[in-house]
């Protein structure tokens, strides 16, 4: 049993684990804001046979609750596998700054105009105003999507739950292949983001159920 873990220790006190967000926040608005200048397109041939489909917006905004629902609900069931989330997601998310900062990269995939009008596209549209096109390799959507479906598959409890991990793991997916449909990211940033996770979740994760999960998304 692990009630003794969450009745000597209040929630909160596991939040330190999350310190690294205001830092990777405040970065990446940094880095966001720097003079644009040259950087590295990372589009590839393929990129220009994907279609823009605006639909996929919806998983790509997923992104965001699945990342902090997934933060609350092992930080109330399981804080070891809460603070091994962190551990994913913090490691990743600031290896990924120093990558920007160190190769600048950015993609020129983006639609000069829609090829329809409707409130997906107005919705991309407002991504597009908010996000800019540099600072995409690797994708951070594509690290949160993949750290959230491990973490998933890394909590106790959630053994034989096999339709939620299901679900979670097609979310991830969804959001991953989100990133080259709407344009916001290139194909190789997608698998650069894909690699880099692999990389963590063998050192994060190591003999657990999510690293053997790694290996099968891999």
């Amino acid at each position: 049993m692990r009630l003794s873990d969450h009745t000597r220790r209040p929630p909160w006190r596991d939040l330190k684990y999350a310190l690294w967000l205001p830092l990777y926040l405040l970065l990446f608005l940094a880095l966001e804001r720097m003079p644009t200048g040259r950087y590295w397109a990372t589009q590839l041939p393929v990129d220009a046979r994907i279609p823009f489909c605006e639909w996929f917006v919806i998983p790509y905004c997923l992104w965001y609750p699945f990342l902090v629902i997934t933060g609350l609900y092992l930080l109330l069931r399981d804080r070891a596998a809460f603070r091994r989330y962190m551990l994913f997601l913090g490691s990743t998310f600031l290896l990924s700054e120093l990558i920007w900062f160190l190769l600048p990269s950015g993609q020129d995939l983006r639609p000069a105009v829609f090829p329809r009008e409707n409130p997906l596209t107005a919705l991309t549209a407002g991504l597009y105003r908010i996000d800019t096109n540099t600072n995409v390799f690797p994708s951070v959507h594509v690290l949160g999507a993949v750290g959230a479906a491990l973490a998933v598959r890394d909590c106790r409890g959630l053994e034989q739950k096999r339709l939620l991990r299901a679900g979670t793991a097609a979310l991830a997916a969804a959001i991953c292949l989100s990133t080259v449909f709407i344009k916001q990211h290139s194909v190789l940033d997608m698998l650069g983001g894909l690699l880099l996770g692999g990389l963590a979740a063998r050192a994060v994760y190591r003999s657990s159920p999510a690293l053997r999960f790694s290996r099968k998304m891999a």
